[in-house]
């Protein structure tokens, strides 16, 4: 079988193509997501990016709620598209930044940074290093990370992931983040369907060198 590669160009087929009640991450509410982001006590004014954002609501919740300072990242330019479509107006206040994470290259300092089926999309040693060097760099306060667990899928959307247990993602971020928590749930997709999501939270750690 073929396998596919997590390109821009498979990655904007796919949100082209497909309505939110037709691929498997939709949330009507992203609640775990919003627990662990007010859980660190924040500011409004903090600055939050959303990596992997794609068309999720996410964005309209933290709008909603007052956050003043929002980056959504994604490799797919028809996924931010349609988030800014929903938005209207709104999206007038959010930094939209179509990247492939291993090319992205911040410009500002995070207090947080929320990545929920991203990460485990990187299956290579390589690709997770370039990805925690970025978040080392340009993570100052928190950062949450869902991602399939030991039991959930094997893959997603025609690629291979790679799945985490607790111990096997903290020890992924231990160089430069001290974990806060963790948690498990069952995420029931749009079509019926259970996949089991590992979340975990971290803080970086004091002796942290954010130059760039």
């Amino acid at each position: 079988m073929k396998q596919h590669k997590a390109t821009q160009d498979y990655w904007d087929s796919i949100y082209k193509n497909k309505a939110p009640n037709q691929v498997s991450w939709t949330q009507e509410i992203p609640k775990t997501s919003l627990d662990f982001i007010h859980s660190f006590g924040l500011t409004k004014a903090a600055k939050i990016i959303d990596i992997g954002g794609g068309d999720s609501k996410l964005v309209d919740c933290l709008l909603d709620e007052g956050y003043e300072n929002i980056t959504v990242l994604d490799i797919s330019a028809e996924a931010l598209l349609k988030t800014k479509q929903r938005l209207g107006h709104k999206a007038e206040k959010i930094k939209w930044v179509v990247s492939d994470i291993m090319k992205f290259k911040p410009d500002t300092i995070f207090d947080i940074w929320h990545d929920r089926a991203t990460f485990h999309f990187l299956t290579t040693g390589e690709q997770i290093a370039k990805y925690m060097d970025t978040a080392r760099k340009f993570v100052s306060g928190f950062l949450t990370i869902g991602t399939f667990s030991d039991s959930g899928p094997d893959k997603c959307s025609g690629l291979k992931i790679k799945q985490y247990s607790e111990e096997k993602l903290t020890t992924e971020l231990q160089n430069g983040f001290n974990k806060i928590r963790c948690i498990t749930e069952d995420h029931t997709t749009p079509f019926a369907t259970t996949q089991n999501f590992l979340f975990c939270s971290f803080k970086r750690q004091l002796n942290g060198s954010f130059d760039t």
